[in-house]
Parts: C-alpha cells; structure tokens; sequence
C-alpha cells in the first residue's frame, strides 16, 4: 500500500483539534487508500449495502464504536449522512470519525447541515511535491504528464481508455448520486471543453452553443463542477480600481493529466509546460494552504499576474510561474506593483536551486522554487 506521510501528519494533526474530520477529494484521488492506511482505524465503505443498514439506527452504530477511531468512505451514499455526522459530533466525543466524499460537504440537498463548528476539513488533492517522493516519481514532468491521480500516475502506462473511464464513473457515481442531472452528453462535453481551455477566461456563453444548452445551464454546470473539486473558479483580485478586470473569472481543471489529454497533447513539448506548471503550482498552494481562496489579477491594457493572495494583516502575495526562470517578463508584476507597492513578489520556477532577487527599477522580485514559496506563504502572518 503506497504511503503518503504529509497527509497522514495532517489528519493525525486534525484528530487532535477535532473528533469528526471531513476529506473531501475527487474521484481515484487516493481517499480509500489514504484511510486504510492509518493504524488503529475501522474502516466502513458506505458504498456496500450491507454497511450502511448498519448505520441506520446512528445512536446505535456509534455507541458501539466508543473510543475508536472510524472512517466511513464516500459517506455521501448514506440516505442522510449529515444526521449521523452531527449526532457523532453532538453526543459521542470518543468516537473519532473521518469522513470521505467526492465534493464539499454542503454542496447538495443530501447534505442538510454543513457541520460548521463541528469538524475540521482536510482537502485531499492530486499528488504534490511530497507525494512524488514517498511514490519515488523522481521526474516531475511524469507527474505533468499523467496527472496526480494516483492509479494514473503510478501506472506502467496510462492509457487513453482510463481518462474516458474515469469520466463515465464521475458522471454515474457522483453527478447523478449527488446530483441527478440530465443530459449527460452535454454535461460530459462541457467538461471535456472545459478542461481544453483550462487555465483562460470563462465565458459561459462561447461553451453553450457546443454543449447544446442555455448559458444558465452552463454557469450551474460550472457550479457543480467547482463543488465536486473538478473546476477551480480563480477570480479576480481587485480593490475596485477601475482599470482592473473585477468580474471575469479564470477556470483551471483538477489534474494536469485531464488537461492534456483533452487538449490533444500525445507529446510533452517545451512550449507545454508552462501552462502544467502553472496547474502543479496551483495544485500545491491549495493543498498546503487549505483554501479556495486564491485569485489572479488583470488590468485592462492585459497586464496578469497569475495568482494572488491576500493574507492576514494586509499581507499580499502576487505570484508568477514559470517553467523557467529565464522565461520571465516582469512587465505584469511591475503593473501589479505600482498598483499595489506593499506587495510581496515571488516568481516560482522549476529549474531554480536557491532563491535570489532580481530589482526591476524600484521592484524586487524573489525567485525561487516552489518549496520555498510554499515555505513563505505557510510562514506568513496568520497562518
């Protein structure tokens, strides 16, 4: 069984703070394995009719687990999980629970509570940098390539089948158990053009005419897609300057596999890179950071920063990546910086050991490596 030590730290970090533990995650993005591997765990698969009769009488089913340690998988399967994840919470300090699905917990009418208060969060996304050392992945455009999801990345070969596989799975297990919505072709064909322009500006109107639906239709598609963690809405970051763009939002797919596949990438080219580690960087900060909260900016004479952080104390984080560091054009952060003069620059590069600064006039911009930035950002006041 493959282990993944800087999640498991986390969730034992967690059952320290909290008695009920919630790991959202997408589909095969390791939740299950990640759960049979801590010790000391009963584990329950929601999915098996067998199990959930068991969870009917929820009184019952936790008094019996006193003291333990539970995971219940894809507890979303349950007829009214939030039930028996609020009584546990409520009435049963020592049972400690770990709860898995596919999506936020408030996302869907099955979810009548969102347990605020009553649980810690701990948000399991594909492969980060720490993964692919306890996976011994040594080259990172492997894990560009065939994405984080675990099976996909630790495959002999990936094949084309397995992304179609896993579309098939996502739309019968989680969209129509969570969801039950109909027109599965142009639900499907809006994430499959989704995730061929991740990374740009949505326009809900240029993906309803392809998918054959309203723009409506689209932007509850977007919504869905977002609350199941497939789609990362960026918006923008703004004061509400005029010059700045304040309502178009970016859209960037789950996994940098799904995206090149989608996008027809058979070979990884040089010119490809920029946008999967743009992605991976993503994918990074929001594991480390716990949050959805990460923006982008714009202006509009189209100066961009790619993403933007606004922390605790005023603190404010712009961000540039680049697959390398002699690729960089400061004339976006410079913009961003005359705006925002507090601001602290970082460009992050894969090919860069130890950090350094580079001046541009009055702006400093430290360039460095990814786990430094993630060193900065989780040192940063209010973290």
């Amino acid at each position: 069984m493959q282990q993944r030590p800087f999640w498991t730290r986390r969730l034992e970090a967690l059952w320290q703070q909290q008695t009920l533990i919630w790991l959202p995650g997408v589909r095969r993005v390791g939740k299950t394995t990640l759960c049979q591997s801590l010790p000391h765990t009963e584990y329950f698969d929601c999915e098996l009719p067998r199990q959930r009769r068991a969870m009917e009488d929820p009184e019952a089913f936790l008094a019996s687990l006193a003291g333990k340690r539970v995971v219940l998988d894809e507890v979303h399967r349950l007829r009214n999980p939030s039930e028996l994840l609020k009584i546990a919470a409520d009435h049963y300090p020592t049972v400690r629970i770990l709860a898995t699905g596919s999506s936020t917990l408030s996302a869907t009418r099955k979810f009548r509570d969102s347990l605020t208060g009553r649980k810690a969060e701990l948000w399991l996304t594909p492969a980060i940098s720490d993964d692919l050392d306890a996976f011994r992945i040594a080259a990172l455009e492997t894990r560009l390539s065939r994405g984080g999801l675990p099976p996909f990345l630790l495959a002999r070969e990936p094949v084309e089948r397995d992304f179609q596989d896993w579309m098939d799975a996502y739309w019968a297990k989680d969209i129509q158990e969570l969801f039950r919505l109909e027109r599965r072709h142009s639900f499907l064909r809006f994430v499959e053009l989704l995730l061929a322009s991740s990374g740009g500006i949505f326009e809900a109107t240029r993906f309803a005419r392809p998918c054959e639906v309203s723009r409506p239709t689209i932007s509850n598609y977007l919504s869905v897609l977002e609350t199941t963690l497939v789609a990362h809405v960026i918006r923008p970051y703004t004061t509400g300057k005029v010059s700045e763009i304040v309502a178009a939002p970016k859209v960037y797919g789950f996994d940098t596999g799904f995206v090149r596949y989608f996008r027809g990438w058979t070979e990884m080219r040089r010119e490809d890179l920029g946008l999967l580690w743009e992605h991976y960087v993503l994918n990074e900060l929001q594991a480390r950071l716990q949050t959805h909260r990460i923006r982008y900016w714009r202006d509009k004479q189209g100066h961009e920063v790619d993403f933007v952080i606004a922390g605790a104390r005023g603190a404010l984080h712009a961000i540039e990546c680049k697959w390398s560091a002699g690729d960089f054009d400061p004339a976006g952060v410079k913009a961003f910086a005359s705006r925002y003069p507090n601001a602290i620059v970082s460009l992050v590069a894969q090919d860069v050991g130890r950090r350094y600064v580079r001046r541009f006039g009055d702006l400093s911009v430290s360039v460095m490596n990814l786990q430094s930035l993630c060193a900065d950002l989780m040192a940063a006041p209010g973290r």
